[in-house]
């Protein structure tokens, strides 16, 4: 029996909440914060898989695939907008499947590929505008990281990195942390912490997510978030909150 949502719509303004996952969209054991999502929101699961186009047609559409199939898991309607470049994202036929959407998720790939086809862009601006009307908005590891407002280089931290979309400023993420802690111990991991007050590091670990924002949060998943600075680590396990400090330029933004 499929996963159904409740299709109660909310007459709210106040935008939705954010996920920002370590891994694992679209699977089964992602599939209650996924529903959680979209409770109470319009069973419309809008889905972009545009970070996976460098890795070729066919991962494109094996994220197509599972997405559908979490959908179906979800009983609601997948909307899959086929954004591969940014011509496309400044297509109005494309910005028009964001329209009614309850939950919008930008899953995984390259995160400064992301960045660079979304950025000014007519679906960029259809993102945001949903998510402020009460859509929820999620990333999963390349999508997460684009959310903020810096795309670090992990493998060649020390080179930089990438404007991202900035819709939330105050952070930069590190997905996958588990599996990337294991290979870069701290001293590496502290080029990524960037000397600014108002920045929030935030690793997540794989099948993890924070959700709430975009100040306040909750670890969910089977693993657990860190917070990371030039001291070291603190661990936040599943139900821990965390509470991020805003920035100046902290605001929900169409890059315009």
């Amino acid at each position: 029996m499929p996963y159904l949502v409740e299709t109660t719509m909310t007459s709210t303004s106040v935008p939705g909440p954010i996920a920002l996952v370590g891994s694992g969209e679209y699977l089964t054991q992602m599939t209650d914060i996924e529903g959680g999502l979209l409770q109470g929101r319009a069973p419309r699961y809008v889905q972009l898989a545009t970070a996976a186009v460098p890795d070729g047609p066919e991962v494109v559409e094996h994220w197509h695939d599972v997405g559908r199939q979490q959908a179906e898991r979800l009983g609601v309607e997948p909307v899959i907008v086929e954004v591969n470049d940014r011509d496309d994202a400044n297509r109005s036929d494309l910005a028009a499947l964001i329209a009614g959407a309850g939950l919008i998720y930008l899953s995984g790939g390259d995160p400064r590929y992301l960045a660079n086809a979304l950025r000014d862009t007519l679906v960029w601006r259809a993102i945001v505008d949903e998510w402020r009307s009460g859509a929820a908005l999620a990333g999963c590891s390349a999508g997460a990281m684009a959310l903020t407002s810096w795309v670090p280089s992990l493998r060649h931290p020390r080179r930089g990195g990438t404007d991202g979309l900035a819709l939330l400023s105050h952070l930069r993420v590190i997905p996958h942390f588990d599996a990337f802690a294991k290979r870069m111990p701290d001293i590496v991991t502290r080029f990524l912490v960037p000397h600014d007050e108002h920045v929030t590091v935030i690793g997540i670990d794989e099948d993890t997510a924070l959700v709430g924002g975009p100040h306040e949060w909750t670890v969910r998943g089977r693993q657990s978030a860190w917070i990371l600075s030039v001291e070291g680590r603190i661990e936040l396990t599943s139900g821990a909150t965390l509470v991020t400090t805003p920035s100046s330029r902290d605001a929900p933004s169409t890059n315009e």
